[in-house]
């Protein structure tokens, strides 16, 4: 392999630097992580396989505003919660199913909570001065400390040669308390997704042809809450800011709609990482054909998540096509039907067509998409064979 830094080599990648060789980087790999006590560990047995890790910020914790009372009950098979404030109250109820892994507490940015909603916190105008009042900003607190660990992850990034990277870290609800910390919700780099977790996946396409005034404003409220958050990010000095956009493929919107009320957000956030030296990272694995143009309109630097075995539109050869040369490419091959479920052959074959048809682009980074989960002998095996492949074909290269 190249002697050049892994830091070095994934940037060269995501700017299509001639001759820069194809890395491999995790997109998420929760399989290790849950076997290491912090990101330094987590890091540290990347590099141990040979991948190039990269060193990612946790996100400050999202609070709702002290002026907000909020009140929790439940009741004939539903969870309710309440968000009362002096600009008017907003509320949740969900199903209260077996699976329900927060006590009985609903938090609001949450995949949980969509699919059991039987009502959202925003349905309409009414609701917008009151969402005004409970996303408050990051406390003084919250920022100082949030400081204080970019520095230490900055330091041991430069150290060891790794990129430095922020923006979206999911979060993790704390049920009882007024407040996300780090696990499995949203928060920095979550625009659209948090649209659909306030408000569903349906009426958001529908007010965008009914009230469409209500949609612009509820779309601008989220993401001036969302750059406050995202300065910090970029202050710390991050090599690479990322964006969630699972909601935000044509599964959802037209490209008329995503043109209309995405697209302006998105260039905006992509600028103001330009502007502070990072390059913009966005994470979308399916509904891209149509739209690839506006993507590549947002001057977004790399695409996160090309996953051709659960994305629609995401064959690598539509990918390549599309996309090929003109944006980095993050992904290949599907975690799950094939790291996870796959054989070693299956495995194999993925990364050698991955890297046959992605790889030649000259702007692609490897990884299983999303997510390596599994914690089996089965995806342990086929974590090595996926590593095993991808050295093989890049030292061959």
């Amino acid at each position: 392999m190249t002697s050049a830094s892994s830091r070095e080599r994934m940037l060269s990648a995501i700017e299509g630097r001639p001759g820069a060789p194809v890395p491999c980087s995790f997109m998420i790999f929760r399989a290790l992580r849950a076997k290491c006590a912090d990101e330094f560990e987590f890091a540290r047995r990347q590099m141990e396989l040979g991948l190039d890790a990269r060193v990612q910020l946790d996100d400050l914790p999202i609070r709702f505003s002290p002026e907000a009372a909020i009140t929790e009950w439940q009741g004939e098979g539903l969870l309710h919660r309440a968000y009362k404030t002096p600009a008017g109250a907003l509320t949740a109820t969900c199903k209260f199913t077996d699976d329900w892994p927060y006590a009985t507490s609903i938090p609001i940015f949450d995949d949980w909570f969509s699919p059991r909603a039987v009502k959202y916190p925003v349905t309409g105008p009414d609701d917008l001065p009151a969402l005004r009042v409970l996303l408050a900003p990051p406390t003084a607190e919250d920022i100082a400390e949030f400081r204080a660990q970019a520095a230490a992850r900055k330091k041991f990034a430069r150290e060891h040669g790794l990129l430095f990277t922020g923006g979206w870290k999911s979060q993790r609800f704390v049920p009882g308390e007024d407040k996300l910390l780090i696990g499995d919700n949203g928060g920095t780099g979550t625009v659209i997704d948090t649209l659909m977790w306030l408000c569903g996946g349906t009426e958001p396409l529908l007010w965008a042809y009914d009230q469409p005034d209500f949609l612009r404003e509820l779309i601008g409220v989220i993401e001036g809450w969302n750059r406050e958050r995202l300065a910090l990010h970029l202050e710390a000095g991050v090599d690479l800011v990322m964006r969630r956009a699972w909601y935000e493929g044509t599964e959802f919107w037209s490209p008329k709609l995503y043109r209309e009320f995405i697209l302006p957000g998105l260039a905006a956030e992509v600028e103001m990482a330009h502007q502070a030296g990072a390059k913009f990272g966005y994470i979308i694995t399916s509904g891209v054909t149509a739209i690839a143009d506006l993507i590549l309109e947002s001057g977004a630097d790399v695409m996160v998540g090309v996953d051709p075995g659960e994305g629609k539109g995401t064959t690598l050869a539509e990918v390549r096509d599309l996309f090929g040369g003109r944006m980095g490419l993050w992904g290949g091959v599907s975690g799950p039907l094939v790291v996870e479920e796959g054989t070693e052959e299956d495995t194999r074959r993925a990364v050698e067509e991955a890297m046959n048809l992605l790889g030649a682009t000259g702007r692609f980074i490897l990884c299983p998409v999303d997510n390596v989960r599994a914690d089996t002998e089965n995806a342990w095996r086929n974590v090595r064979a996926f590593i095993e492949t991808w050295r093989f074909l890049s030292e061959g290269a």
